[in-house]
């Protein structure tokens, strides 16, 4: 078993051409995972000057190559909730923005041939329990009158003739949803982005922002030396690398939250068509959820917190052991299965569970995706771009009021308790 993410090593690396850090950028982008090179592209191809640092030795290393392999739509929170919290208007913009940001990600795998094996067989979100059941019920009734009308609900016999699995009492069927291979999409949009003349630097950590003057201008520290930038965008979710200090802001309104998967060996045609016939993105809807998809090779790949970790070789192992338990649970017949890859990654977890975007002191960020940032990364790589380029409402989610979290200065002691109340929620649920 590789203690690696079966998405950067089934796909090419991206190798950037070589280049000096120059002494000034129109634009620095802080992350090249796909927040980062979804802006690089866009902002080269209007003509600025691009530089894209990451601490990693490969693009997309981490949250963007470390995911499940989901390209969902629909919000991270409950709709009913959100509109019943925000109202209504304003819910459904956020969720037809989530709808656009699969389609961003569509257009960009056609626009630049990307071959990543986009296939857009939508999302079911199955429960467990009828209380679940009931609850996606009540949600479908308002998404189909509010915001939604392909969405439907199925029963627990439509579930089975496509899910091979008797656990399930129900679901709710999100057609616009897609899935993808993530190394080979980070690849592709690399290599988009430099085509259009950005340059990325890897291995090259902003170790520290200095603001010069009252505006957008910083000199970015790098141990490759300064790099003066006119604009700066901060991409880099919930990453342990850089300048702490700099980013200390933000770092208090981000919580990462490790989320782990295992990837099990080919399971053959036959064998994955009778586990998931229709080949859809699959999510359980209790706190301590799973996630799970098959890929091209017909191998599953099965994904949850299964534990409030941050991730390391030895936390992976105990967190494969528990997701092998939990597979087992909703498909026996997958009992001793062989599991080829088992690794974590974290989550930019924000209070609400929504994304934040904007600019402070001189700073363009976005970020706080909270486990959907696969298409909301990419839309929003490109709605960031045009903001910098002076389109300040391109950004669905500006001025926004974004509160630290009370107590996170620093990593996260309070984990191993949020995940205890949510077991607790679960089980009484």
């Amino acid at each position: 078993m590789k203690l690696d993410s079966y998405w950067t090593d089934s796909a090419e690396a991206f190798q950037p051409q070589a280049a000096e850090l120059p002494a000034q950028a129109d634009v620095v982008i802080i992350g090249a995972g796909f927040t980062g090179l979804s802006a690089a592209r866009t902002l080269a191809q209007r003509g600025r000057h691009v530089v894209v640092l990451d601490a990693c030795d490969r693009v997309a290393k981490e949250a963007s190559g470390r995911n499940g392999g989901h390209v969902n739509n629909g919000l991270a929170v409950d709709y009913v909730a959100a509109a019943q919290q925000y109202g209504v208007e304003q819910a459904r913009s956020w969720y037809h923005e989530f709808d656009a940001a699969v389609d961003t990600v569509e257009r960009l795998v056609h626009e630049e041939a990307i071959a990543c094996d986009f296939q857009r067989n939508g999302k079911l979100k199955l429960a467990t329990r009828p209380a679940h059941y009931e609850a996606l019920a009540r949600s479908c009734e308002r998404m189909v009158r509010e915001v939604d009308p392909d969405v439907e609900l199925l029963d627990a016999r439509a579930v089975r003739d496509e899910v091979g699995s008797e656990r399930f009492v129900g679901g709710l069927l999100q057609r616009k949803s897609a899935q993808m291979h993530m190394g080979r999409f980070a690849t592709g949009l690399a290599a988009a982005a430099e085509k259009r003349g950005a340059q990325i630097l890897l291995s090259t950590p902003a170790l520290r922002l200095q603001r010069l003057g009252r505006g957008h201008e910083h000199l970015v520290h790098t141990p490759r030396g300064p790099i003066r930038a006119r604009q700066i965008l901060l991409a880099t979710g919930a990453s342990l690398h850089g300048g702490y200090g700099s980013f200390g802001w933000l770092r208090r309104r981000i919580v990462g939250i490790g989320s782990f998967i295992i990837v099990t060996e080919p399971l053959g045609a036959e064998r994955a068509a009778a586990l998931l016939a229709a080949r859809r993105t699959y999510v359980t809807i209790a706190n301590i959820h799973h996630y799970f998809r098959l890929t091209p090779d017909h191998r599953l790949v099965w994904g949850g917190r299964a534990r409030f970790a941050i991730s390391s070789p030895t936390s992976d192992r105990k967190s494969g052991d528990i997701l092998r338990e939990g597979l087992e649970q909703i498909f026996p017949q997958l009992k001793g299965v062989g599991i080829d890859y088992c690794w974590g990654g974290l989550v930019d977890m924000s209070r609400d569970r929504l994304p934040h975007a904007g600019e402070r002191d001189g700073i363009f960020y976005s970020l706080g995706y909270s486990g959907h940032g696969t298409q909301m990364s990419v839309h929003m790589g490109q709605r960031m771009a045009e903001t910098l380029l002076g389109n300040a409402a391109a950004n669905p989610w500006r001025n926004r009021p974004w509160p630290a979290i009370p107590g996170h200065v620093g990593p996260p002691w309070f984990l191993p308790a949020v995940g205890l109340y949510y077991r607790l929620k679960d089980r009484m649920s």
